[in-house]
């Protein structure tokens, strides 16, 4: 009976440690959210304004020159074209499924050649680590027009980001978002927009700009769900180890009282004789 009480005390005093530790992640989560929320924000609505100008662009006949543009039966994504992806994931764990997601999603595309941002999808493809928290604008400018060198040359068909779309606090989930080629919208709403010196010029000097938007809004909502992800799972953690205390403690008190009242009855017993 006391080993069972020792054993208790351990698992108590085990539990109280990682509710501590929960507690602590979910506070430093928590502290990130505004900031995290708010940058997230910012660089939707710089990547909307990028987006709004390529897509009039992409309506010119003169654009459809353009390297950056494809017929709509090259970039269909069949089978046998090319496929390269900028993955999205955490730079730490503990954040519910908010990883496995990613990792679940990647396995569909085996082909793809990947290009990994975060910890997590770095140490899975044993790639230089590159940071999702601190990967800068500049990062992703750089990012961006290798990647538009390189689809200008025809190294690969189609470029893809891998990331998180952020619903809201409870709620987030993996998606791809294509973004080369560039393809042209069947009703584009012309803004009277005057481009100088022509249409196509503008285009192949704004898909990179656009492309690092791209990367740096997918960045930072991807950020912002992981944070997100993680005060909810250490909330639930934090719940569920307090749960785990409360039961422990109530199995500590009864066996400690059957073992006061065992001694009581073995002094009884023995005064008796």
């Amino acid at each position: 009976m006391g080993a069972d009480i020792k054993q208790l005390r351990t698992r108590i005093k085990s539990v109280d440690s990682s509710l501590h530790l929960t507690k602590a992640m979910g506070l430093v989560a928590a502290s990130k959210i505004r900031r995290a929320n708010e940058e997230m924000f910012k660089s939707q609505e710089y990547a909307e304004a990028l987006g709004k100008m390529i897509r009039e662009l992409s309506g010119s006949p003169e654009c459809r020159k353009s390297p950056f543009m494809r017929a709509e039966e090259e970039s269909s994504g069949s089978s046998g074209s090319r496929v390269r992806l900028v993955v999205i994931a955490g730079d730490r764990g503990m954040a519910g499924g908010y990883n496995a997601n990613i990792f679940r999603m990647l396995k569909s595309y085996p082909d793809a050649e990947v290009f990994p941002i975060g910890k997590r999808i770095c140490d899975r493809m044993e790639s230089e680590f590159v940071s999702s928290e601190t990967f800068s604008s500049e990062e992703a400018f750089d990012l961006a027009h290798k990647m538009c060198d390189d689809y200008a040359k025809g190294e690969y068909d189609r470029l893809g980001i891998l990331c998180t779309k952020y619903i809201n606090m409870m709620s987030q989930e993996a998606e791809i978002r294509w973004i080369l080629p560039v393809t042209a919208e069947a009703e584009v709403v012309k803004s009277g927009m005057v481009f100088e010196p022509d249409e196509r010029t503008v285009l192949d000097a704004a898909v990179p700009e656009y492309v690092a938007g791209m990367f740096v809004a997918a960045i930072r909502e991807s950020f912002a769900s992981e944070v997100a992800a993680r005060r909810i799972a250490m909330d639930s953690a934090e719940k569920n180890a307090r749960q785990m205390i409360d039961s422990l403690e109530l199995e500590y008190n009864r066996a400690r009282q059957s073992n006061i009242t065992q001694e009581i009855t073995e002094i009884v017993a023995g005064s008796g004789r």
